[in-house]
């Protein structure tokens, strides 16, 4: 394979920086903190890091676009990506270019010398330049996997977010949610706030933040929100100084979001960036926010659903959702996973709303195949669950199978969802 002088284009570096590791998960901060202290990256004014089971992905983009609501420049680290690498990389909510990238990864490799790196550390401190390049004053960093001794956990907060914890990625963090909270807990830095955005609190998490000195602020102890009643279109929070009402909900879907959302204001309020508590900016900010594969919809020959569930907590708000815009036909699910989750446990709570099951193995070495896949669906569900070579097949299949007013649930993967999000613009 060519080494990194000759490469032109980010099609260059990416399947390149893939063979870096012989492992695709390294965890461990000494690596990144001797490549970062070479780079002399100027620190900006904001950092705030977002980790937790889920809801990461949502809870960034809030707090990316009420930043952006008060004059802030952003850069966004977010990951995996649905189509594009260069969606990881925001600069004021927009992916960085592929020029941008290229000179960041470049510079990465040039002042790392002998440092090994894995994929997602290279792209990370990569991440950071083309933030420090692009002056970005405010940077929201979501955490990878974990906390304590991912990448970005390299980068000191001014505020951390934790959003919830339950069971995922129990090879690399525990198999309880104390240990996992435990790892979590790791972003959490003496004398800052420190948001815990679910009122389910771990023991681990309090522990944490005695022991680190962190300002520990929890929902429904320190902050809450309150939906509007019988208006379902607007709802209420209350902060430890502050209360607004009347808010648009989020355009994100989900009874969930309105919980991501009130740990983001809780985290401003912990801030003190009372500027942009009100009413006005923040209803204006949230309710204009996308995301790509969250519960994202698109009428085709039928209704197709695209959801990066892939762990037990997100199936159960994925299928809470799916019973909430039901429709009159029946359900077809695609479905493809990494080996390393609970596959019964996901599929556990779509049981009952899936009509018909088709399984693909995606991408990558961590694939789980769709024949171990289709048995374990089976097994849950008692249902047959048709296998796919590709996953173009199972679409196709899927779609072939669906009228009007059928849907199409596409789910379980970033792997899967990204390819089936191109398909679909494709059609």
């Amino acid at each position: 394979m060519d080494q990194p002088g000759s490469f032109n284009s980010l099609s260059d570096w990416l399947p390149w920086l893939e063979t870096l590791s012989p492992r695709e998960i390294v965890l461990g901060l000494e690596r990144v903190h001797e490549v970062l202290d070479r780079l002399e990256l100027a620190r900006p004014a904001l950092v705030v890091t977002v980790a937790g089971t889920n809801g990461k992905g949502s809870s960034a983009t809030m707090l990316e676009a009420l930043l952006r609501s008060g004059g802030s420049r952003t850069g966004c680290y977010t990951s995996p990506h649905i189509s594009r690498y260069n969606e990881r990389i925001r600069i004021d909510a927009q992916p960085a270019s592929d020029e941008e990238i290229v000179k960041a990864l470049a510079l990465v490799e040039e002042v790392r010398g002998d440092v090994p790196l894995t994929f997602f550390e290279f792209g990370t401190l990569a991440a950071l330049v083309t933030f420090d390049a692009a002056n970005a004053d405010a940077w929201v960093l979501e955490v990878g996997l974990g906390g304590r001794l991912d990448a970005v956990n390299a980068i000191e907060p001014h505020a951390s977010l934790i959003t919830n914890v339950s069971l995922d990625h129990c090879a690399w963090l525990g198999d309880s949610i104390e240990a996992i909270a435990t790892e979590k807990a790791g972003i959490m830095r003496a004398s800052r706030p420190v948001i815990f955005g679910s009122p389910d609190l771990p023991a681990a998490i309090p522990a944490a933040a005695a022991r680190v000195g962190a300002e520990l602020i929890v929902a429904g102890r320190d902050f809450r929100f309150k939906e509007g009643g019988g208006n379902s279109e607007r709802w209420s929070w209350q902060g430890q100084r502050l209360t607004l009402s009347g808010l648009k909900v989020p355009a994100l879907p989900g009874r969930m979001q309105l919980q991501n959302a009130s740990a983001v204001l809780a985290v401003l309020e912990a801030l003190e960036m009372d500027h942009l508590l009100t009413s006005e900016i923040v209803s204006d900010a949230l309710s204009r926010l996308s995301l790509q594969g969250r519960f994202q919809v698109i009428h085709r020959k039928c209704r197709w659903i695209l959801d990066v569930a892939h762990n037990p907590g997100a199936a159960i708000v994925l299928a809470e959702l799916l019973a909430t815009h039901a429709g009159d036909g029946k359900t077809t699910a695609v479905v493809g996973m990494l080996a390393d989750k609970d596959i019964e446990a996901v599929i556990a709570p779509l049981c009952g709303l899936v009509d018909n099951w088709i399984c693909v193995t995606v991408a990558g070495s961590r694939a789980e195949s769709a024949h171990r896949l289709g048995k374990k669906i089976a097994n849950v569900c008692r249902k047959p669950c048709l296998i796919a070579e590709s996953t173009g097949e199972a679409l196709e299949t899927a779609q072939t199978m669906s009228s009007s007013g059928d849907t199409v649930l596409v789910t379980g993967s970033f792997y899967l969802v990204g390819p089936a999000l191109d398909w679909l613009q494709d059609q």
